[in-house]
């Protein structure tokens, strides 16, 4: 498992947080690890996955997980302190994200140049085709590479690379989350030296494609569409009536004209009579300065 230090809420404040004390082996420490009993070939993929399913599930990650921030307790359990870099995705940027991760697992490059013009990202006036051809020049190498000289934090990289040919603009929460990918990517290596980051990530990637994407998204957006349609539906009489209204006031005034009622009438008056009340007083005080000048001069 994975988890963070509990916060001590009656020694935090403003300026200081104060969080629980951590015993633990430094996930650096990998002999260390080994001595205590610890599978480290588990604890590669726990660590990839669990990074994986904060950025996609939470949209949002430690962003500085580098192996002096990263502990193992007695229970093999993962524990990360120094949470002072975070990174955080939308709804958005989460999809993107696991559609490209899966597409390249999938190998289909078209969905994944598909997902860069659907986001936005890329501008229209390019060819899908063309995108995904530089892609396909990114994944068929790969995939024919030996496990352990696979990164996905590279992968990313070189997309990246690609993507400014066709006019993408630099996403600032995207190159944190492909910086940070190759800190913790590293570390797994570093445990197991024949980490398969791919086989790792695919069961996070294609759970959250098939809760957010597949029939249970599908299922779920169909209940939320109900749920405005029932209250589009409670609505109707009332907005019915407000449209009749407004039609009705609309016709009066094409055949009558706009006019104000007794009271309107009335307020509009009185402010007028103030305002040349005041007008008449400003040019009398006018014309007294000008009187008072000229007897100063003569």
């Amino acid at each position: 498992g994975f988890r963070v230090p509990k916060v001590d809420w009656e020694r935090t404040g403003r300026d200081v947080i104060t969080m629980e004390w951590i015993d633990g082996t430094r996930m650096s420490d990998v002999e260390g690890l080994r001595a205590a009993g610890h599978d480290l070939n588990l604890l590669a993929d726990t660590l990839i996955q669990s990074f994986l399913r904060h950025t996609l599930r939470d949209g949002f990650f430690h962003a500085d997980m580098h192996p002096g921030n990263l502990f193992v307790d007695a229970d093999g359990m993962i524990v990360a302190v120094d949470m002072g870099i975070v990174g955080r995705l939308g709804k958005k940027e989460r999809r993107f994200l696991a559609e490209i991760l899966y597409g390249f697992i999938t190998r289909d490059y078209i969905r994944v140049a598909e997902v860069h013009f659907e986001a936005g990202y890329v501008p229209g006036h390019h060819n899908v085709d063309s995108f995904a051809q530089a892609i396909r020049a990114i994944g068929e190498p790969i995939h024919g590479q030996p496990a352990e000289t696979i990164s996905m934090g590279k992968l990313l990289t070189l997309l990246f690379e690609v993507t400014e040919l066709f006019d993408m603009a630099t996403r600032p929460e995207l190159v944190m989350l492909q910086k940070t990918m190759v800190v913790v990517e590293g570390v797994s290596r570093m445990l197991n030296p024949r980490f398969n980051m791919w086989k790792a990530s695919e069961p996070v990637v294609g759970d959250w494609i098939r809760t957010n994407l597949g029939p249970k998204r599908i299922v779920t957006d169909l209940q939320d569409g109900l749920k405005a349609a029932v209250k589009l539906a409670e609505a109707v009489p009332e907005i019915a009536a407000k449209t009749e209204k407004f039609h009705h006031q609309l016709l009066h005034m094409s055949e009558h004209g706009l006019r104000f009622d007794a009271q309107t009438a009335d307020a509009i008056g009185k402010a007028e009579a103030r305002h040349n009340r005041s007008a008449r007083i400003a040019l009398w005080a006018i014309a007294l300065t000008l009187l008072y000048i000229a007897w100063m001069l003569s």
